[in-house]
């Protein structure tokens, strides 16, 4: 399998957590693109005609997008059960997914925003709004841990998601301080970001 893969994106992290979470990572090519949302590669777009990254061409040529999508088929493909539960732990997992996504969506675009918008162009309460949306969430993730939504004993494709995007605010919005009235999500995070597979796949900027 080949993996469209840019060390940044916390999309693609997700997807490598889960690679090297079931055993799969030895199976997979990773294939460097850089991505971007103002310039159409049609290396990419011939696969993913959406232009973004991750993409995995399976052994058969099949191509699978997005983050959610592969990490699922890589989940079944390992036979892991316990990353995509059954049962009524599914539905909470993929909740918790759709929260670290958003959270990631909402991330991604103000930086967008903020770093490839013209800054005559920039537009302040759009601005606000994102990170309105990524406040609201961590304030969700605290809370989650307080009731016991969010544990420390399982690894479940919510917690992953929720992993890489603290990281991704850790990488990017360094100023942001997000663990400041968030004790138990900083302690959470403290031990979810100590997994191996959490570890290996910290994001960087690329150097070749």
């Amino acid at each position: 399998m080949k993996l469209l893969h840019a060390p940044t994106s916390p999309f693609v992290r997700k997807v490598m957590v889960v690679a090297l979470e079931t055993g799969l990572a030895d199976r997979i090519e990773i294939v460097f693109n850089a991505a971007s949302p103002l310039t159409r590669d049609p290396a990419l777009t011939s696969l993913n005609p959406l232009g973004k990254i991750p993409a995995l061409v399976l052994d058969d040529g099949t191509v699978l997008y997005d983050s959610a999508v592969i990490c699922e088929y890589l989940a079944d493909l390992a036979g892991d059960s316990a990353i995509f539960p059954t049962g009524p732990a599914r539905w909470s997992a993929l909740t918790l997914q759709a929260l670290g996504d958003g959270l990631l969506d909402a991330a991604v675009g103000n930086r967008y925003e903020n770093v490839m918008r013209p800054e005559a162009l920039r537009w302040p309460e759009w601005s606000r709004a994102q990170m309105a949306k990524i406040t609201g969430a961590l304030d969700a993730i605290e809370q989650s841990v307080h009731t016991g939504l969010i544990g420390h004993t399982v690894h479940h494709i919510g917690l992953i998601s929720l992993g890489c995007a603290l990281g991704y605010l850790d990488f990017r919005y360094a100023n942001l301080q997000w663990r400041e009235g968030r004790p138990a999500a900083a302690e959470w995070f403290a031990g979810f970001d100590a997994r191996p597979a959490m570890a290996a796949t910290r994001p960087r900027e690329r150097t070749a």
